[in-house]
């Protein structure tokens, strides 16, 4: 027997990114709302950021998405290269969550982020949690750290109620 298949909820917005659904939604609230908010992390976290400078997104969070600023070492797979000159175009506030002890992005990287995000005069918060590598979130891998993810969770919840409440 096959795991049931992800309920999808159908945005208000059609112009919003695919799969994206509204943040109250997302949180558990019943409460309708039109804002809408990426999230994600590992390659997601990438793809967080490059959506929220794509899309006309109400908040965004980034957890260790790799090779924003940086192009991927020799050798691997991914065939992308660094997208930090989106930045401009950044539509909404970003939350970024990084492991210090992460090599992809490595805090050099996340600094350059960070540098490019005042320059442009964007609106973020960044927070590096010592002694934590990339996919710190993912509870079914040995890189779990479940110090750095309760408090991320309690940041990304404090994130969104800051920005998509209405």
């Amino acid at each position: 027997m096959n795991p049931p298949r992800p309920r999808r909820v159908p945005l208000p917005d059609t112009g919003r990114a695919a799969g994206a659904r509204p943040a109250k939604q997302a949180c558990g609230s019943t409460t309708p709302t039109s804002r809408t908010a990426s999230a994600a992390s590992l390659t997601g976290g990438r793809q967080s950021f490059l959506a929220a400078c794509s899309l006309p997104l109400d908040a965004a969070v980034d957890c260790y998405g790799a090779f924003v600023t940086a192009t991927p070492p020799e050798g691997m797979p991914l065939k992308i290269g660094p997208i930090k000159h989106l930045t401009k175009d950044l539509s909404c506030p970003l939350l970024g969550l990084f492991g210090a002890d992460d090599k992809y992005p490595s805090p050099e990287q996340v600094a350059e982020l960070e540098e490019e995000l005042k320059a442009q005069g964007k609106t973020y918060e960044f927070h590096s949690y010592e002694g934590a590598g990339h996919a710190f979130f993912s509870v079914n891998r040995p890189a779990y750290r479940p110090e750095a993810a309760v408090d991320g969770w309690e940041k990304i919840l404090t994130w969104f109620g800051r920005y998509l409440a209405s």
